[in-house]
């Protein structure tokens, strides 16, 4: 009888029968007591079970249940009867982080061959039933608020004066099953479509208002604001817009010391009695005031840290004002210590010796109108006023509101208005011209228009046809909406609402042209601005302030550098259509002077950001390297490991670490010294993981974060902590070692498939304005498989999304599955 030789020495196996097969496959070789027996090689789905039996269920079975699940019974080849299930096990397996770190693992490609076979079963079954999956209605958020009416009106606005603020769903803010409706969020965009109309319309009538634009102590103001006059430092410019033609009053007020006086006034000032600080108020860089500031000034005055400038006449309009401090001395200042890029680090040294101190604009108040005499033309109202009544006859007028109606409700509405729709604006019309006459009638239709539910809100009904439970194409119009939504964050413009009309856009030849033309439009950076920025969590940036002892040179210009860097970077990735891979890989970003000097980059000068290439042996790199990100995942006085290493393991991907049991201690509450010896981070990592209800996540997220040690707490270089030198080496979840951001960069192209899902599951959960399910994931393949054919260009992932079933269609009630998170 032939036999089977594993090897010289017998050898104890113990395996289940359907493991045998996989097991003998391939190890039994011929030997002297003669020729093997060459077993059938089992089928994928045969050995990717063996794998579920002798690996997976050691831990997720019946009596264990490891992470909550238990495999026991699970068949690959019926893994389409438990998507739910199967899909986290390919999430895990497709990471590299199961089994975890400390296990013993099988080999790379038996685990790859589970995770195709598990994903074969779920395409198939994808193909043959597809599920679009459903949303509710959804409505404006702020920023589409914003940008909405900047497209319709040409006016600027900030919705954050009218509407609270947005809730946020899988790091999102246009999530629809989130955006809950109250009686405040109602009654705010009532009082937006009032005040809105009427400053864009004008107001002869309208009564004072005050308008306060703050300038927190975060900012420094050494030098020239954007859009200031030349020859001026700190204070602030912006664009306010004048309701109508009259007189206003402005007022300035100032950072003060803790005891009251004046910031800037101590022994160090340069600002002395014989050459007081100025504060020079202009319009549209007309000087308009110049206003001496008493050095002795203090907040128990009457008038308190404030200036007020005489009455200064303004037309109606949008007007450039510029609230700054006449310049009184250029070169370095002469100061004992090195300067401070933030010239507002602490009130505290004000009044010490060997520091330059300067007086700081602390808010602008603009108040008005005084004597409103009537109201000029400004942008909106060209906007508005297509037409003007040839005579002063009512049929006339109503005609030409009419048309300027029309033309409007078909952009607010994104499609063109229904009969019912028009008489019900024109009714408004007419009860606001009854009383004042064309202008107000426009204005008052407007108002209708703007607090209109079919503005405010995004339905996408079913056809007549088709029953509550069924699946259905949306129609072209609603098409039009998600498109420019998902590419410009605001309303369709003409062209694309005309050719939704004509039921055109649908076609794949003019949608494909479509896209490619908006992704072209400078209002595609909204993809950088709105989901870049929140896939990779850049608004968290606002609620950092590093340690200001430790960090006197973060201020609010550096930390706007780090996230416009980002953004443009993102940007430009999409202009040119570059490849996802550049997001890690980039041999360059956008810089400006300021945050050029934070990397140490020389020979940049002024405000204006440019492309920098680095140099072959620059570790600063891709995302990672970006000051942003390495920032907003540090505490204030530390860099975080573990934030570092959540922050990457959730955004990029997609599979964020679980939380830490209760009762662990915190970080903070181990020893920061040893032996009179300062402790580095990674010592105290180290001495914090040691606790075993700690070790088994930190083991995941810590040498990541490690791997990112040589940034601090601001993003900038650093050779040693605490003046320990940095120990950036560690061993990834699945064995790869790392001793530098470059090695952690290269394991993340080394197994690339986790990244290049996780970006396209963001992209289409910010599209779909929905978070997305199990049954998504098919889809998510489908894309990421028709990009890897394109060279993973971004427009093939945008291409994808928007012709995907999930994107042109919606699904019916009766035919949604119960909700499972995907990312779980």
């Amino acid at each position: 009888m032939e036999t089977c030789v594993l090897s010289q020495k017998p050898t104890m196996l113990k395996v289940t029968p359907l493991a045998l097969g996989a097991i003998v496959v391939g190890l039994c070789v011929g030997t002297a007591q003669g020729p093997a027996i060459h077993a059938q090689a089992p089928s994928p789905t045969e050995a990717a079970q063996a794998v579920v039996e002798g690996t997976c269920q050691r831990c997720h079975n019946d009596r264990a249940r490891y992470g909550n699940m238990s495999l026991e019974g699970f068949e690959v080849a019926a893994a389409d009867e438990q998507p739910a299930l199967a899909e986290k096990m390919v999430r895990k397996l497709r990471a590299g982080m199961m089994p975890p770190a400390g296990v013993s693992r099988p080999p790379e490609a038996a685990l790859t061959g589970l995770a195709a076979a598990l994903e074969t079963r779920l395409d198939a079954r994808a193909a043959v039933a597809p599920n679009p999956g459903r949303r509710s209605f959804q409505r404006l958020n702020r920023a589409e608020y914003e940008r909405s009416i900047r497209d319709l009106l040409a006016l600027d606005v900030h919705a954050g004066d009218y509407l609270p603020l947005d809730t946020k769903s899988a790091n999102f803010d246009n999530i629809a099953d989130v955006q809950l409706l109250s009686p405040t969020l109602l009654n705010g965009y009532l009082r937006a479509a009032s005040a809105i109309s009427r400053l864009a319309v004008g107001d002869p009538t309208s009564s004072p208002t005050e308008t306060t634009y703050k300038v927190t102590r975060w900012v420094s103001q050494r030098e020239q604001v954007d859009g200031a006059p030349y020859g001026s430092r700190g204070g602030l410019s912006l664009i306010h817009t004048f309701p109508a033609d009259g007189m206003y009053l402005f007022r300035v007020s100032f950072h003060h010391e803790t005891t009251g006086a004046l910031f800037g006034s101590g022994r160090a000032a340069l600002h002395t009695a014989e050459r007081p600080e100025q504060i020079e108020i202009s319009v549209d860089g007309e000087r308009a005031a110049l206003l001496d500031i008493d050095r002795w000034m203090h907040v128990s005055d009457p008038d308190g840290v404030n200036l007020w400038a005489d009455p200064i006449q303004v037309s109606a309009g949008p007007h450039r004002v510029s609230a700054v401090f006449v310049r009184q001395v250029e070169g370095p200042a002469q100061d004992l210590i090195s300067p401070h890029e933030w010239s507002l680090a602490s009130t505290s040294v004000a009044d010490a010796y060997g520091f330059t101190s300067v007086p700081h604009l602390r808010d602008l108040a603009i108040r008005g109108p005084y004597d409103p005499t009537g109201v000029s033309e400004t942008p909106s109202r060209t906007r508005i006023f297509s037409c003007r009544p040839a005579m002063p006859l009512a049929n006339d007028a109503r005609g030409c509101a009419r048309e300027i109606i029309t033309r409007l409700g078909t952009a607010a509405y994104r499609r063109p208005l229904t009969d019912d729709n028009l008489d019900a604006l024109m009714a408004l019309y007419d009860a606001g011209a009854e009383d004042g006459g064309f202008e107000p009638g426009v204005r008052m239709a407007l108002e209708g228009l703007l607090a209109s539910p079919h503005f405010v809100f995004r339905f996408e009904e079913p056809p007549i046809d088709i029953g509550a439970a069924d699946s259905f194409l949306i129609s072209d119009l609603d098409l039009a909406s998600r498109l420019s939504f998902f590419l410009w964050a605001a309303g369709p413009d003409g062209e694309l609402v005309r050719l939704a009309t004509d039921n055109r856009l649908s076609d794949p030849i003019v949608l494909d042209s479509q896209v490619r033309r908006m992704l072209a439009d400078p209002r595609a950076e909204a993809l950088a601005t709105r989901f870049a920025a929140q896939w990779l969590r850049l608004p968290d940036l606002d609620t950092m302030h590093p340690d200001v002892r430790t960090y006197p040179d973060f201020d609010a210009q550096l930390k706007q550098s780090m996230r416009r860097e980002t953004e443009l970077f993102f940007h430009h990735l999409i202009r040119e259509d570059r490849s996802l891979f550049e997001l890690l890989t980039a041999d360059y970003t956008f810089l400006n002077e300021r945050l050029a000097k934070h990397y140490g980059i020389p020979g940049l000068v002024g405000t204006r950001f440019r492309r920098v290439t680095f140099p072959a042996d620059e570790p600063r790199r891709g995302l990672l390297g970006h000051a942003s990100v390495l920032t907003l995942t540090s505490h204030a006085d530390r860099t975080s490991p573990v934030l570092r290493g959540k922050w990457v393991m959730e955004v990029l991907l997609g599979s964020p670490p679980p939380p830490p049991p209760p009762n662990v201690p915190d970080l903070e509450e181990t020893a920061v010294a040893e032996d009179g010896r300062l402790l580095s981070v990674r010592e105290r990592m180290e001495l914090h993981r040691s606790s075993p209800a700690c070790s088994s996540c930190h083991r995941m997220m810590d040498p990541i974060g490690l791997a990112l040690e040589h940034y601090d707490v601001t993003g900038a270089w650093r050779i040693k902590d605490n003046g320990a030198p940095i120990d950036a080496a560690g061993v990834l979840y699945d064995g790869t070692p790392v001793r530098s951001v470059a090695d952690l960069r290269t394991a993340l192209l080394n197994r690339p498939i986790p990244f290049i899902r996780t970006f396209t599951e963001n992209l289409m959960a910010y599209a779909l304005g929905r978070r997305l399910e199990y049954y998504d994931m098919p889809a998510v393949r489908d894309i990421v498989r028709a990009a890897a054919a394109n060279d993973n260009r971004l427009s093939a992932f945008i291409l994808g999304i928007v012709t995907s079933p999930a994107f042109q269609m919606k699904a019916g009630v009766a035919d949604m599955p119960k909700p499972g998170v995907a990312g779980q």
